[in-house]
């Protein structure tokens, strides 16, 4: 008989990335008129974001900064109780922690810690429904809202860089209670990559080894569409707008979804991806391994991996 591989559920899914820029108003104005988030909230120093349905207040809070990159990473516990079994868990892991904090108006009170590498993680429970307004209300009342510009569904995952990948997994083990469903070994026996869920989706967060000697750095963040021909559609959006297209649209070969990768107005990394009908229903799984030589043929159908996509992260390294 196989063990489960997953031990915990205490977290239910990711809720909202905190992105830096230091384009406040080029970023907002991307992130709604083209990219086609919601706009919940603005105090001129924070926006409170989210797609047409996302059900939270917010799943980007883009924050005015003089640097780029990620400020911290949400995640809502499945309960209660839950987040006190995993504030405990945390504690007593020897990571990082910096206490309660109860100053966002998307949600309740958050536990905050830290990971090796300098990210900020929080999780809370309480939290704050999207309250569309009069023009932004769906005609289809089973939608959270109305949709705009590229129009992604939903917030899907994030990748982060760190220096080593394995101790971000114990991070993620320990503290958060993940699985690991792919993951690449190096030939040097190092661990290149690792894609990480707390549910029954693929993946909600990934890590891949940090090249540009940058610490507590952002990767990308990335939104769902619902089928691959919205992400067509968004490419001619991104065109038309001047956005640079760093990649695709094509199809990964890790986790097998088609994406687009361009980059907002500060630098930051931004993804559009649809996974299919992809989910990890083994509560068994068996955790998928690519090797180096595998990764180096490129995307799952022949495109070569571009330079900037294993170099540029934000904010820019030295």
């Amino acid at each position: 008989m196989t063990a489960p591989t997953n031990p915990s559920f205490d977290i239910a899914h990711l809720g909202h990335v905190e992105m830096l820029t230091d384009r406040y108003d080029e970023s907002l104005d991307f992130f709604t008129r083209v990219y086609g988030l919601k706009l919940s909230y603005d105090d001129g120093t924070s926006a409170y974001l989210r797609a047409w349905d996302d059900y939270e207040y917010h799943t980007l809070k883009l924050t005015r900064a003089d640097t780029t990159g990620v400020g911290h990473i949400g995640y809502r516990a499945a309960s209660p109780e839950a987040l006190t079994r995993r504030v405990a868990a945390i504690e007593a892991s020897g990571y990082t922690t910096h206490g309660w904090h109860d100053d966002d108006p998307g949600h309740g009170r958050a536990f905050r810690f830290e990971d090796p590498f300098g990210h900020l993680f929080e999780i809370y429970y309480d939290t704050r429904r999207a309250e569309p307004d009069t023009a932004d209300a769906p005609v289809l009342k089973n939608t959270a809202s109305a949709f705009t510009g590229a129009a992604p569904r939903r917030i899907d995952h994030l990748n982060l860089l760190a220096d080593d990948v394995a101790e971000f997994r114990r991070f993620m083990e320990t503290c958060l209670g993940a699985r690991v469903t792919e993951y690449i070994e190096l030939d040097n026996g190092r661990i290149g990559g690792c894609w990480f869920t707390i549910n029954n989706k693929t993946y909600d967060l990934a890590c891949t080894e940090e090249h540009g000697k940058g610490h507590g750095r952002l990767h990308h963040v990335t939104y769902a569409t619902d089928q691959r021909e919205d992400i067509l559609r968004a490419a001619d959006i991104f065109l038309q707008n001047g956005v640079h297209i760093e990649t695709g649209p094509h199809k990964h070969a890790i986790q097998g979804t088609f994406f687009l990768y361009v980059w907002e107005p500060a630098g930051n990394r931004v993804e559009l991806a649809n996974a299919g009908a992809r989910l990890i229903l083994a509560p068994d799984w068996e955790p998928v391994r690519w090797t180096e030589a595998e990764r180096k043929r490129g995307q799952a159908w022949g495109l070569k991996t571009i330079e900037t996509f294993h170099s540029h992260g934000t904010p820019p390294a030295e």
